[in-house]
Formats: C-alpha cells, sequence, structure tokens
C-alpha cells in the first residue's frame, strides 16, 4: 500500500467521524489538531479508527510525535506487514 493510499484511507476516516469536515482539503502537511475542527478526543478516536482499519497498533507515546496528516500515514506505514 502506498503513502498517498493510506493518507486517502485517513482523509475517509476523518471524514466519517467530522462529516462537516467534508470539503475540506487535508493534505499531508496539514496539522491536524491545529488547522482542523479535531480536539485531543477526536484524534485519539481517529487513531483507534485506523489502528483497526489496518489491524495495526501504534504505542500511545507516539500518538502526540504524531502532528500532521503524513506524520500519522508514516506511523501507520511504520506498523505495516512488509510484502
Amino acid at each position: 500500500m502506498t503513502k498517498a493510499e493510506i493518507i486517502e484511507k485517513i482523509q475517509g476516516v476523518i471524514y466519517d467521524c467530522f462529516p462537516d469536515m467534508v470539503g475540506q482539503e487535508l493534505r499531508g502537511d496539514t496539522v491536524i489538531n491545529n488547522e482542523t475542527a479535531i480536539d485531543s478526543m477526536g484524534f485519539v478516536l481517529i487513531i483507534c479508527k485506523l489502528e483497526a482499519m489496518f489491524d495495526i497498533r501504534i504505542p500511545e507515546r507516539q500518538w502526540k510525535k504524531m502532528q500532521t496528516v503524513d506524520d500519522v500515514a508514516d506511523a501507520i506505514m511504520k506498523r505495516l506487514p512488509r510484502a
């Protein structure tokens, strides 16, 4: 799975969780907590849904380091099984 595909899935999860954001552009460099209406609880919801979607576990200590959509995509890519 490519990073672009992962970012597309992240966008889908965000739009599903926050329908008011549909239509708002989410780029790789979008800072999730600052440039969106997503608070820390919303961020936790997004991460939990992504963990379930990709069948991975991202340690909570890393969550604080993930600021942008790219950061989340990179964390997912590191944990996906290699083909």
